[in-house]
C-alpha cells in the first residue's frame, strides 16, 4: 500500500552495555543478561504504543529503530515489533547496530529474520576505523570488528549500509579521517553520517575536556570541509549538512525531517510531530513502561521552522515547494539577505531557491538566523 502523505515512525531503544562518554542521549547501562525483565517489559510497551497509533497516520513509510544500542536486544524482539507495524510496501526500516553486537552477539540467521519481515537498512556506529581514535571515544569494537559485523550485513542481502563517522574527536587529523574515509568506500557503504563530537554538559567527557586532545575550532572546520571533499570525490553526494549518500541511497527517514513532514516518536524521550503539534516522551524509562502519555511540546509546522530545516539540506528552499506546501513564493527580503552571504561563498541564490554551501553549512546557525530576521 502505498501513501501520498508519508509518515516516518522512531523507536527509541535505550539500553547500552555501557554508556559512551560523549553520548548526552537518553539510555541507561544494562550489562545483563539479553533477555532480562526490563528488555521484556519495555518491549512489551512499545508494541503497545504502536497499535494505540490512529490509523489515520498509517501505513508509514520509514522505521527507525534508534539508540541507545538497538542491538542491545535480540533479534527475535525486532521481529514481533516489525511484525506489528503497518508501513508501506516499499518501508525503509533502518536498525541502528553497534559493530560489536553484530560480530560477536547476533547470529546470522537472526538478522536473516528481520531482513525476511522486511529489515532494509543498517545504519552501524563505527565513529572511525583508527583503533586508538576509538579507544578515546569509548567504543569497544576494532576496525577488524567492524569488517567482520559488515561482512554478516552482507552476508544476509542487506545492500543498504550506512556508516557513522564522527569528526572533531581526540588525536584526529585529515590523514586519519581519510583512512576512515577510505574504510567506508572500500567496504560498500551507501550512505555516510559525520557528525561533529560536541561536548556536552554532564557527559564524563565534559569533565575531562581540557585533558583531551581535541583539534581547535579551525582545525574542525578544515575537518568539515575535507570530509565533504573526500566523500565527493568517492561519489557521495552531500544531501545535508552531516549526511552523504551514493544517488538513490539518501535516508528516507532522515529526509522527513528536513523537510518538516510528519512523523511518530515511540519510547522515552523520543518527539512526535503530527496534525501541527509537537509532543515528547519524559526522559524516564520506567514512566515510559507505566504508560505515561507523552507531552504537549506547542504547535509545529510553521514557515519559520520550515525554513530553518530545509536550509540543511543541501537543496535548501525552493519557490515552488514553499509555494506547494504554504500558498505563497519564499518573501524577497529572504532573497536580498541571502545574497549577502553569497559574496562570501556561503550562499547559492538564484531567482527560484537558496541554498548554502559546505563552508556555509559551518555557519548554519547564523546564517540561518540572519535570512529569517
Amino acid at each position: 500500500m502505498m501513501t501520498n502523505n508519508p509518515k516516518g515512525l522512531y523507536i527509541h531503544i535505550p539500553f547500552c552495555r555501557s554508556k559512551c562518554p560523549y553520548c548526552d542521549f537518553f539510555s541507561m547501562a544494562v550489562p545483563q543478561a539479553d533477555d532480562n525483565d526490563m528488555f521484556l517489559m519495555y518491549a512489551g510497551t512499545v508494541l503497545q504504543w504502536i497499535e494505540r497509533i490512529d490509523p489515520k497516520h498509517l501505513p508509514v513509510s520509514s522505521v527507525y529503530f534508534g539508540g541507545g544500542t538497538p542491538t542491545r536486544l535480540r533479534p527475535e524482539t525486532y521481529f514481533h515489533i516489525i511484525d506489528h507495524i503497518d508501513h508501506t510496501d516499499d518501508c525503509e526500516i533502518t536498525l541502528e547496530c553497534n559493530p560489536y553486537d553484530l560480530a560477536y552477539y547476533w547470529n546470522p540467521d537472526g538478522l536473516r529474520q528481520l531482513v525476511d519481515v522486511g529489515l532494509n537498512r543498517i545504519s552501524m556506529g563505527m565513529q572511525s576505523v583508527v583503533d586508538s581514535e576509538r579507544k578515546a571515544l569509548g567504543r569497544r569494537a576494532t576496525a577488524e570488528d567492524i569488517k567482520k559485523a559488515i561482512g554478516l550485513v552482507r552476508y544476509v542481502g542487506i545492500e543498504n549500509l550506512s556508516l557513522d563517522l564522527m569528526l572533531g574527536i581526540p588525536d584526529q587529523t585529515i590523514d586519519s579521517l581519510k583512512r576512515s574515509i577510505d574504510f567506508c568506500a572500500e567496504n560498500g557503504a551507501k550512505h555516510v553520517s559525520c557528525y561533529m563530537l560536541k561536548i556536552e554538559p554532564g557527559t564524563p567527557f565534559h569533565k575531562i575536556e581540557q585533558q583531551l586532545n581535541l583539534p581547535d575550532e579551525d582545525e574542525c572546520c578544515d575537518i568539515y570541509l575535507a570530509t565533504c571533499e573526500l566523500l565527493d570525490e568517492y561519489g557521495y553526494k552531500q544531501y545535508e549538512i552531516s549526511n552523504f549518500a551514493k544517488p538513490g541511497f539518501e535516508s528516507r527517514h532522515n529526509l522527513l525531517y528536513w523537510d518538516c513532514r510528519e512523523y511518530i516518536g515511540i519510547g522515552p524521550g523520543a518527539h512526535s510531530f503530527l496534525d501541527g503539534k509537537r509532543f515528547y516522551y519524559e526522559r524516564d524509562i520506567l514512566d515510559f513502561i507505566n504508560s505515561r502519555r507523552p507531552v504537549y511540546d506547542g504547535e509545529g509546522g510553521s514557515f519559520e521552522e520550515y525554513v530553518m530545516l530545509r536550509l540543511r539540506l543541501t537543496e535548501g528552499l525552493r519557490n515552488s515547494l514553499v509555494n506547494e506546501r504554504f500558498g505563497f513564493d519564499i518573501p524577497k527580503d529572504m532573497f536580498d539577505r541571502a545574497r549577502v552571504f553569497e559574496k562570501e561563498g556561503l550562499t547559492v541564490v538564484d531567482d527560484e531557491s537558496i541554498h548554502m554551501t559546505p563552508k556555509g553549512f559551518l555557519l548554519s546557525n547564523t546564517i540561518i538566523a540572519k535570512i529569517l530576521d
